[in-house]
């Protein structure tokens, strides 16, 4: 299964916007210019072709609740409101080209959080094979998605898309709860969306085989070479001797090892740099097995050092397109691009820009053989406005 294009219409900043993605996606662009926005309308067409849409739905996924008129584009430029935002997903699976489109209402009454189907629509082919509109079906059935409840034999083969976008999540790790002190708001199995038990997501993937130890499918030691420090890295129960008993702490614990302490001064978690915990968080995500299939990250370089973003870029964008996984990243970090191999057709770079209307913009980033020869990194050509997505004033 590959994505083949995603459109949006009518959500927040993106008016009438698509793109093409591959299975790395990262977004770049000024504060504000939408890339945030790109992830929830994602989310927002998850949650639309797989249940329902409401609170509940959006907030699973890790989209910001705003108030209802305010998820709709509110440009100067096009004068009333439309009453729908619609959106649209295209993917090729065993030789054809799926397409579902979507159109919904906001909830009008402050007695409900559902949002109103508007219509459905599934093609195969170019050919549309089924459709479902407000004039078409009871009121009372328009509050959830009929995709994959519809009773109709031609959407059997595109309803496998499913799997891979139910579970999709907006993951924002956040150092509290990466270390076990705070709950996860946004728990999902096998981690949260911030970070919520990572030990245990860890302790499911960490396997010693003909005795090597494995963190996935990497040796622990290449893991080991991105915390420099380390020399170990365990799952363990909390001990009094390893955490003060002011400290909250989950069932199981992160427990390192450092190079220049001796063996018998372990620490977990809790007392360890927060960037080893944030590696640590990116390389579950991209190869644990129960982990989603297609997600995304907001801020995928917070709490990095950039040689570090770079080369955990490079070892994270391996995994994904090893296990065949869809991710779409934001960074503010020059050096994450410089982690990426875009001659790759399966990793691709897109600037966010917003038009003369404030409308959000998605270009993809080809470096072309004359920028090449230039001999700059693709940092240093962001830096200096040769890709786009800065701000004006730069």
């Amino acid at each position: 299964m590959n994505l083949k294009k995603i459109t949006f219409r009518n959500f927040k900043s993106l008016y009438d916007v698509s793109f093409e993605p591959g299975k790395v996606n990262v977004f770049i662009g000024a504060n504000g210019a939408g890339k945030t926005t790109i992830l929830e309308a994602i989310g927002l067409l998850s949650a639309a072709m797989t249940d329902r849409v409401n609170d509940s739905s959006l907030q699973r996924k890790g989209i910001r609740l705003s108030a209802f008129p305010m998820y709709k584009s509110r440009f100067k430029s096009i004068g009333r409101t439309k009453l729908t935002v619609a959106l649209s997903l295209e993917w090729e699976q065993n030789s054809d080209i799926f397409e579902y489109d979507v159109h919904l209402t906001t909830p009008k009454d402050k007695d409900t959080d559902y949002w109103k189907y508007h219509s459905e629509a599934f093609w195969v082919n170019g050919q549309k094979k089924w459709g479902r509109s407000n004039a078409s079906q009871n009121q009372s059935n328009n509050h959830i998605g009929f995709f994959l409840i519809e009773d109709d034999p031609e959407l059997e083969d595109g309803r496998s898309i499913a799997k891979h976008f139910e579970s999709y999540g907006i993951f924002q790790p956040n150092t509290l709860t990466l270390r076990g002190t705070v709950a996860d708001p946004n728990q999902v199995s096998p981690i949260g969306l911030n970070g919520g038990r990572l030990a245990e997501a860890l302790e499911d993937i960490i396997k010693e085989k003909e005795g090597d130890v494995f963190l996935g499918s990497l040796y622990m030691d290449d893991v080991l070479e991105l915390i420099d420090w380390a020399s170990d890295i365990s799952i363990n129960v909390p001990t009094k001797t390893r955490i003060h008993p002011s400290v909250p702490m989950t069932r199981q614990i992160i427990e390192f090892t450092d190079y220049f302490l001796n063996e018998t001064a372990k620490f977990t978690g809790y007392d360890a740099s927060e960037g080893a915990l944030y590696v640590l968080f990116m390389l579950c995500l991209a190869m644990h097995p129960k982990a989603p299939s297609i997600f995304a990250v907001d801020s995928f370089d917070h709490a990095l050092n950039p040689r570090l973003a770079k080369k955990l870029t490079q070892v994270f964008c391996d995994q994904i397109l090893k296990n065949n996984k869809h991710v779409f990243l934001t960074t503010h970090n020059p050096m994450v691009l410089d982690g990426l191999d875009i001659s790759n057709e399966d990793i691709r770079l897109f600037a966010v820009d917003r038009d003369k209307n404030g409308y959000a913009q998605i270009n993809r980033i080809k470096v072309s053989q004359e920028l090449i020869n230039e001999g700059q990194s693709l940092s240093r050509l962001w830096i200096n406005g040769r890709l786009g997505g800065v701000p004006d004033f730069i």
